[in-house]
């Protein structure tokens, strides 16, 4: 098998294709698996200074169905190469960092199995030590020399088993109790609050079997808490429509008082509230916002770059925050909000609108389970003293009367040079554009306000972490304003060479 090595990164991460399908070929199997295993325990041992026999390395997966045969590639790649692997079974991306820094197991390392949402053949990982996820360039110096790694593969390779979730869910369950501090009932201050959670037969379902159950939530309205790596019912995805109608409609059937939704490795969350009410992306920051800016006033909410205005104002003029826009990728707005607060910007939240939200407070470790929990805490508190819904909490937040995504395709080999060139040339089309604004602060693409009364919102068009795309967001707070301002931007496009823009083209001929 010849493995473009190069391929397999994605940012942070690592992904591949593990089933083959259609036109996609395999290019992350076992052997392949114990080969980045491997040259993992060689990184590892030269961060930690700690020969390869002495490392104690956490392997867990989500639902996906290559998991298991992916696990035992890792575990045999660990395993060759002297270190020691614990088997973590079905976990959440966020409790795989915990097993480094939970004393009681103290790994130096974790390996996660994971492909987030994607579709069922592909499948990945992701690495942690007690510092945190590594970065781009761990894994670009991993995946270099794990090409030169020669395959390990053991079928019947075993190591030993630890119970992380349950150690991982009692720091919920004891969090939640001491926060909500109820005099009622401390022991079950959940009680009487019914709470419906879609796993979407990813990993998350122990948040309910787990954490909400012991303390005296009703879950009966929850749905697909079972893992299945087919992910049979919907994409397990906060940010995907399909999955959102499904946790709304649990919501509005069961009669539940609020309702979750994770993501497939349960580092992102959405919720809705008791009338249906969908809490993601804006929304869902703005309540982050809320809750961590009264803890902490004044400070910096660091988001990607895609948020919207009304956010800003949300944060800066209701809640008397600070809002830093930065580029779009996790990794990226969780390091900008350490970067602030080493210069002495004090900075406890950054969240993407995908709903990767990290808190200070937490390690900085984007743990969509955490952010639940706040959350949870919050609206019992709301509950015991006044008996609001926690969207109360952003009920002055201004959301747009319309807003759009379009993908720009870039047609050149050397699609980064092109996308480049077409910034610089919008940004001085922006200029020259009477109503348009360019951002002053604009730390990824081109972001341009659009004051005319016809328009009145903004657009940034950015090129994408990975992809030969360029990612154009629109929002407008007038109806017809989105399609007034693809327009002006048409205007701009249709003199570029190499670009299929045809979705926006559409768009706008309606």
């Amino acid at each position: 098998m010849v493995i473009d090595w190069k391929k397999l990164q994605n940012g942070s991460d690592i992904r591949g294709v593990a089933i083959e399908s259609g036109d996609e070929k395999i290019n992350l199997s076992p052997e392949i698996a114990s080969m980045i295993a491997s040259s993992f325990v060689k990184w590892l041992s030269e961060r930690k200074i700690i020969s390869p026999d002495k490392l104690k390395i956490a392997v867990g997966m989500d639902s996906r169905i290559t998991g298991p045969v992916l696990k035992k590639g890792i575990i045999s790649g660990i395993v060759k190469s002297g270190g020691s692997a614990f088997d973590c079974g079905l976990a959440s991306t966020p409790a795989m960092f915990m097993s480094t820094v939970i004393k009681e197991f103290s790994c130096h390392g974790a390996v996660m199995i994971t492909a987030s949402h994607l579709p069922f053949n592909r499948n990945g990982f992701k690495f942690f030590t007690s510092e945190g996820g590594l970065e781009k360039d761990d894994i670009k110096k991993i995946l270099a020399e794990a090409s030169s790694e020669q395959p390990f593969f053991d079928d019947n390779i075993s190591s030993p088993a630890i119970n992380l979730m349950d150690k991982y869910s009692e720091i919920f369950v004891n969090k939640i109790r001491t926060d909500i501090n109820s005099k009622v009932s401390y022991a079950k201050p959940l009680e009487g609050m019914k709470i419906a959670v879609d796993a979407g037969n990813g990993a998350g379902g122990f948040f309910a079997e787990k954490v909400l159950v012991p303390l005296g939530a009703d879950i009966s309205g929850s749905r697909f808490l079972d893992p299945d790596g087919r992910f049979p019912n919907h994409e397990p995805n906060p940010e995907n429509n399909e999955a959102m109608k499904s946790i709304r409609d649990a919501v509005l059937i069961s009669g539940s008082d609020l309702g979750i939704i994770f993501d497939t490795d349960v580092d992102r969350a959405a919720v809705v509230d008791g009338s249906g009410t969908i809490i993601n992306r804006n929304t869902l920051i703005a309540l982050a916002a809320s809750i961590v800016l009264e803890e902490h006033p004044g400070s910096t909410v660091v988001t990607d770059s895609v948020t919207s205005d009304g956010l800003t104002v949300f944060i800066e003029k209701n809640l008397g925050g600070k809002h830093h826009r930065f580029r779009r990728g996790y990794k990226n707005v969780i390091n900008e909000s350490i970067r602030l607060n080493s210069e002495g910007v004090e900075s406890h939240l950054a969240i993407e609108t995908s709903g990767h939200g990290a808190l200070k407070e937490n390690y900085f470790l984007d743990d969509g389970a955490y952010l639940i929990a706040k959350i949870i805490i919050t609206a019992a508190k709301l509950r015991l003293q006044n008996g609001k819904s926690i969207m109360a909490l952003v009920s002055e937040l201004v959301q747009p009367v319309e807003e759009e995504e379009f993908r720009v395709k870039l047609l050149e080999d050397d699609f980064v040079s092109q996308g480049e060139s077409i910034l610089k040339l919008l940004k001085e089309y922006a200029e020259m554009n009477k109503g348009w604004s360019v951002a002053p602060n604009s730390f990824e693409g081109v972001r341009v306000s659009c004051s005319a009364d016809n328009q009145k919102g903004w657009f940034l068009l950015r090129l994408s972490l990975h992809d030969p795309v360029l990612p154009l967001n629109i929002e407008s707070e007038v109806a017809g304003g989105v399609k007034a301002i693809a327009e002006n931007i048409g205007e701009f496009l249709k003199s570029i060479d190499g670009i299929d823009y045809s979705r926006m083209l559409e768009y706008t001929a309606d």
